[in-house]
């Protein structure tokens, strides 16, 4: 076969005009953190620093908050149909302005410009007009003729999906009738700084939307607050625990959407090139840097040759590089740490025994990059199939029967999701009752809608972000 070479097809960085600081957005206003403390944030594919922003302490956590609560009479009171104007408002923005912020996000976060434009960002305008929908409509939600907002949210976000991730969080709490205080990732602030502006532009109330940039003493801060009432978090299990454990015997309520070790599984009669699309997209989308990814294959015996050989082939079309290229399929890992992460649990899996492989993969000289991987002659018992990797690494065991299936994909302390590849309807029926995760996808992977609910099970939290099962987080019910 023919190698077809790209040429390069770099989005400009001219639509994104980044400013050299920035300062905490609270009551409305940009203002510099109360003892002056600051940080850089870097782009993970040339580690340039990008901007310089204002790192929140307990005080500024304090003043957020109450700016939320000062906001929260006369925002709960207003009606739900003018509620819903704003968040309409705010949806059509993040439309007008889309480019500039699927740019910044590549910049900010190192995934592909092709994902952040047509998966993130189509997916953040998406949430606000679903919730927009919602707004009048709480008393036909199913929590009751007269369901009350809860009042203050304090919500820590990831930063594997920075713009959507706040969408999910703050959407549903402006619809149901809560203020917010935020607290972005640390390696990602600069997408909920210029949400911060679209905020403004869109006339939202003062008070409403506040956001502390900071690192985990930041977000410590937000949710041990005793002026808020409900704590939403993704991010890992380590800190769910934590903040469970701030949280308990306090009247706030908590979501947790932690980690993940979905089993991808492929049965025998499987369209096989189908699948290994879904494979694909399953762990390398977004560097594997996705809580719900796929990181474990279970491939029928039968059919294991055959797939690998299908799945190897397409891993060598996959290119990695510059995350503003719209050739790039792999884009830069977030940060120095993660990437220390991810070899340290790649050369774990070589030490115990499993076969590392990875294409011929030039990987560029500045910046955070890991090469797509593959394990094979992986049991139950290596790290790289019990420990969530977060990173463009796939692990593949095989199974027999259906319940060995069963077996080997609930055998994980987590339970997000799982993936079925089968042409029998039935089949995809009897997994999906059996297997312990929050969503199982069939004969697909990794699709979003905001009417659909997504939390998980066991050490992968509790509560449902998405649909209608969304607003009860929101609620006082």
């Amino acid at each position: 076969m023919p190698v077809f070479e790209y040429a390069p097809a770099p989005e400009s960085r001219a639509v994104v005009d980044i400013a050299p600081s920035y300062g905490l957005f609270i009551d409305g206003e940009f203002a510099e953190a109360a003892d002056g403390k600051v940080f850089k944030t870097v782009s993970p594919a040339t580690e340039e620093s990008l901007s310089e922003v204002a790192h929140a302490g307990a005080e500024d956590v304090d003043r957020a908050v109450r700016a939320a609560r000062k906001a929260f009479g006369t925002w709960s009171a207003l009606p739900g149909p003018e509620r819903a104007k704003y968040l309409f408002r705010i949806a059509r923005i993040i439309q007008e302005r889309s480019r500039e912020l699927a740019v910044l996000e590549s910049l900010d976060n190192g995934k592909p410009i092709r994902e952040s434009r047509d998966a993130d960002l189509p997916l953040v305008a998406a949430h606000f007009f679903y919730y927009a929908g919602w707004a009048d409509k709480l008393a036909h939600a199913g929590y009751g003729p007269d369901p009350r907002p809860l009042g203050v949210a304090g919500q820590v976000i990831p930063w594997n999906f920075p713009l959507l991730m706040l969408a999910w969080k703050i959407a549903p709490a402006l619809a149901t009738g809560n203020t917010v205080v935020l607290k972005p990732a640390e390696t990602t602030p600069l997408s909920a700084l210029f949400f911060a502006d679209i905020c403004r532009q869109a006339g939202l109330p003062r008070g409403v939307v506040n956001i502390v940039t900071g690192d985990g003493s930041t977000g410590a801060e937000l949710v041990a607050h005793p002026g808020v009432d409900k704590v939403a978090f993704t991010g890992s299990t380590e800190v769910g625990k934590a903040i469970a454990r701030t949280v308990a015997g306090t009247r706030k309520k908590l979501t947790l959407e932690l980690g993940g070790k979905a089993a991808n599984i492929v049965f025998d009669d499987a369209p096989i090139d189908q699948a290994v699309e879904g494979i694909i997209g399953g762990i390398f989308f977004n560097q594997g840097h996705v809580c719900c990814a796929g990181s474990r294959l279970l491939v029928q015996e039968s059919v294991q040759d055959e797939l690998l050989d299908a799945l190897k082939r397409r891993m060598r079309t996959l290119r990695v590089g510059d995350p503003l290229d719209k050739n790039t399929d792999i884009g830069a890992i977030n940060s120095a740490e993660q990437l220390a992460r991810i070899r340290t649990l790649a050369d774990a899996g070589e030490a115990e025994g499993a076969e590392r492989w990875a294409p011929e993969c030039e990987l560029p000289s500045t910046g955070y990059w890991f090469a797509p991987t593959l394990f094979t002659g992986v049991t139950q018992a290596h790290r790289i199939a019990r420990e969530e990797i977060f990173g463009p690494v796939l692990s593949v065991l095989t199974f027999r029967t259906p319940d060995e299936a069963v077996a080997k994909a609930n055998n994980t302390p987590y339970g997000l999701s799982a993936g079925i590849w089968t042409e029998k309807g039935s089949r995809i029926l009897a997994m999906a009752d059996k297997l312990r995760a929050g969503v199982v996808w069939s004969n697909t992977f990794n699709k979003f809608d905001p009417a659909s609910p997504f939390g998980g099970y066991k050490e992968s939290g509790y509560g449902r972000e998405g649909g209608r099962h969304g607003l009860e987080a929101y609620l006082d019910v």
